[in-house]
């Protein structure tokens, strides 16, 4: 960098920290200018003589503890030449971690000294129920020693009271980012603050520049809450004006108006419908009319917990927009729940969706299913219906996106489990429309108001709350299969009770079964199950722990090979059908139809079962390694059962231990089946930045400090910010630095993302 070209934010990093270290942050953290590691923001700050509660590591998670070396040990490996020095470290808090470190290394003995106070980072393991790092990478704090370069540059960033512990890589450790940090913050000027001078004063917030520099290297903790502060309201700001933005220009689009017709194919479906609709379902149906009868396009979110009858509601829309001319369409993730969807609708409907057959009714229309595994006859026969427009509604998967699915006339648009797609496939979809067509989102996962305000800002919500009459509970236990293995032993049994009362029932696994990874010695003997039921997964063989690649699990288990061993064992003599993804659609399809027709007792199957699949006469479910499911996919599991007149019951299996975040987390759903408390709790535990898209697109997320659930006051403020400066400045022209801002933030192509929610 020479005098005359003074650094920026857009300087890349290889002109400010060297070659090396400019390659390691891109090729493992994708920073690549100043600007991107000033916003790489540190996920924690430690204080030494402060725990950092290492009993809440969970297995397989890179992390960096701050924490107190207690004894070393060293002894002579097994298996191979040369001895094996374990370091115990500890946190304050009573928890423990031990260091490994293989070979003679009698230096890193001495330097590891009890008393030492260190910053240590690696990849967390577990050997015989001990907690450990395999070879960290590690800093050691305060006066030097022996192998120790204590007046480096690396161990003086941490000599403040509050320590910077960054997002790291293991080729690039939290205290290199931070040497790198303070090259930048010493050497480029901080950005020109874009937030309007009176919204800032208003909401007091600090200035951009203070912000930066405070939240890398705090003078003290008001001044750092002061930084997240203002760094926290610049993310939600730029969020929420992308919305309001948007959702001002979609009420300027043209649509066609689709009204109710007295006397329709409507009124005629709820004249047949068997049971009586909720107050919710009537009250969201009269919300979704009155949209589509607007000549703008509706955008609405459907949300309700699992089985509270969204899909009615859903079929009542579609109705209403065949009554008026026009075609709707349900994009369904799955083959399994889209041909679910077409026999549902084929029974709710009888002879309203026969048209062109003997006994149809006077206005009825046609109901086709589009899916990959058509034949090619009877493909050409739903194509032919659906482009001549005699299919009124049309289901599918992402099949209906293909080229060559053409819709005479497509006024409304389904998308169910929108979470399961990405943005080009409901685009693509949407676009096979002449105008914008209405469109109607639903989720069975509930979502928590501030997700609704920031994701959904530019969509209505309904929510469907009740549910239907007839519907009976469910219970949830967790079965601590590792410390309890009778209990496991019981589940089985109580599985086989309810088959014998006529009922049936799924076992649901992780994975569907292929060359398990890391396979090899240590779990070369075949897996079984023990004379408790328990799963046992070959003996480990190595007194060693497990090297660095191996977090010390079993692989997760797999329906390929938990299905014949149920067979042979605690299950043996029962039916037992296998539903699995990468079936073949016409055996996917053959399977469900067994088990909904009563001739399987039993499902092993992944979460194909997830969404939508509804066998009233299945009332108990086994998740088997529950833990390796997150909290929204638990809850929607737990939906498949209960769904008659008998009560269902759920059994989490796990070999989590007691106290870990994972075993809390299965507590935590055992606990309620309220699915909005889930919801807060799933969005706890993800990485709220992916409400951005980053995970559908593959970049990075830039919500970097939002909490949707911690900072739902400022969420809010922002909002009411962000309506009152586009109402006055819709595409910000007055505001040139603050419209660079937001494109930064949320780029074109993540504010596209929040518009097709």
């Amino acid at each position: 960098m020479t005098t005359s070209e003074p650094a920026t934010v857009g300087t890349p990093l290889k002109k400010l920290v060297g070659d090396k270290t400019a390659k390691a942050l891109a090729g493992h953290l994708d920073l690549h200018t100043a600007g991107d590691l000033m916003y790489h923001f540190p996920r924690r700050y430690d204080e030494r003589g402060e725990h950092t509660d290492i009993r809440s590591l969970d297995v397989g998670e890179q992390v960096t503890v701050l924490a107190q070396v207690q004894r070393t040990a060293v002894r002579p490996m097994r298996q191979r030449r040369g001895n094996l020095l374990e370091v115990t470290v500890g946190d304050g808090s009573g928890g423990t971690l031990t260091l490994t470190f293989f070979g003679n290394q009698a230096w890193r003995e001495r330097e590891l000294r009890p008393g030492r106070w260190g910053l240590f980072a690696g990849k967390v393991t577990e050997f015989r129920g001990k907690r450990q790092l395999n070879g960290p990478e590690y800093v050691l704090l305060g006066e030097g020693g022996e192998g120790e370069v204590a007046a480096s540059e690396e161990v003086e960033e941490f000599a403040g009271a509050l320590i910077p512990v960054y997002p790291a890589a293991a080729a690039v450790p939290t205290w290199v980012i931070a040497r790198c940090v303070r090259v930048v913050l010493d050497t480029v000027a901080p950005p020109d603050d874009p937030l309007p001078a009176d919204v800032r004063a208003g909401r007091k917030l600090v200035g951009l520049g203070t912000a930066l520099r405070e939240i890398h290297r705090p003078s003290s903790k008001e001044e750092l809450y002061r930084a997240r502060r203002r760094l926290k309201w610049d993310e939600a700001f730029a969020v929420q004006l992308t919305l309001v933005q948007r959702k001002l220009r979609a009420a300027s689009w043209p649509a066609r108006p689709r009204p109710p017709k007295p006397g329709g194919l409507l009124d005629a479906f709820d004249a047949r419908l068997p049971y009586e609709l909720t107050a919710g379902q009537r009250d969201v149906g009269v919300e979704i009319a009155t949209d589509l009868a607007a000549p703008h396009p509706m955008h609405r979110l459907l949300q309700g917990e699992v089985g509270s009858g969204k899909t009615v509601v859903a079929l009542r829309a579609m109705l209403q927009v065949v009554d008026a001319g026009g075609q709707a369409a349900l994009l369904a993730p799955t083959e399994v729940l889209a041909a679910q969807h077409h026999r549902g609708m084929l029974d709710l409907l009888g002879p309203l969706a026969q048209a062109g057959e003997l006994g149809a009714a006077d206005d009825a229309t046609r109901v086709e299913l589009v899916t990959g595994s058509l034949g090619a006859a009877a493909r050409r026969r739903a194509l032919a219906e659906v482009a001549e427009g005699r299919a009124g509604i049309v289901l599918g998967t992402h099949a209906l996106l293909y080229e060559g699915v053409d819709f005479a006339d497509l006024g409304l648009v389904v998308v169910d489990e929108q979470h399961r797609f990405g943005v080009e496939q409901r685009d693509a979809l949407r676009s096979k429309a002449d105008q914008p067509p209405h469109v109607l989102v639903m989720t069975a996962t509930p979502i928590p108001r501030t997700v609704a305000m920031t994701v959904y800002g530019d969509l209505e919500t309904s929510t469907l709350s009740q549910l239907p009459q007839g519907r009976s509970p469910i219970a949830s236990h967790v079965v601590p299969a590792a410390e309890k293995p009778a209990f496991l032993d019981r589940a089985w049994r109580r599985l086989r009770e309810e088959v014998t009362a006529g009922h049936q029932a799924y076992v649901v696994c992780p994975r569907i079964g292929e060359a398990r990874p890391g396979a090899g010695a240590a779990n070369a003997d075949e897996p079984g199950f023990g004379p408790q039921g328990e799963f046992v997964s070959g003996p480990q063989g190595e007194e060693e722990p497990p090297r660095e690649d191996d977090n010390g699990r079993r692989p997760p288990l797999a329906v390929t090979e938990v299905a014949p061993l149920l067979a042979e064992g605690p299950l043996h003599g029962l039916r037992i059908g296998v539903l699995h993804g990468r079936l073949p659609a016409d055996e996917k399809d053959a399977v469900m139809r067994s088990f909904a027709d009563g001739a399987l007792d039993v499902l092993v199957a992944t979460t194909v079962v997830e969404v939508g699949v509804n066998v009233p006469n299945a009332t108990v479910m086994i998740v088997l390694d529950a833990d390796r499911f997150g909290v929204s996919q638990l809850h929607q599991l737990r939906g498949r059962v209960g769904r008659g007149s008998a009560a269902g019951l759920c059994l989490l299996v796990t070999e989590a231990a007691e106290g870990s975040s994972a075993r809390e987390r299965l507590d935590a759903v055992a606990s309620t089946t309220d699915g909005f408390k889930l919801a807060e709790l799933d969005l706890e535990q993800r990485r709220e930045g992916d409400v951005l898209g980053a995970t559908q697109s593959g970049r990075r997320s830039h919500l970097r400090l939002l909490s949707l659930l911690r900072d739902t006051d400022l969420i809010r403020d922002a909002r009411a910010e962000a309506i009152t400066l586009v109402e006055e400045d819709p595409e910000l022209e007055r505001q040139p630095a603050l419209a660079a801002s937001v494109a930064a933030l949320v780029d074109e192509e993540r504010a596209e993302y929040l518009e097709k929610g």
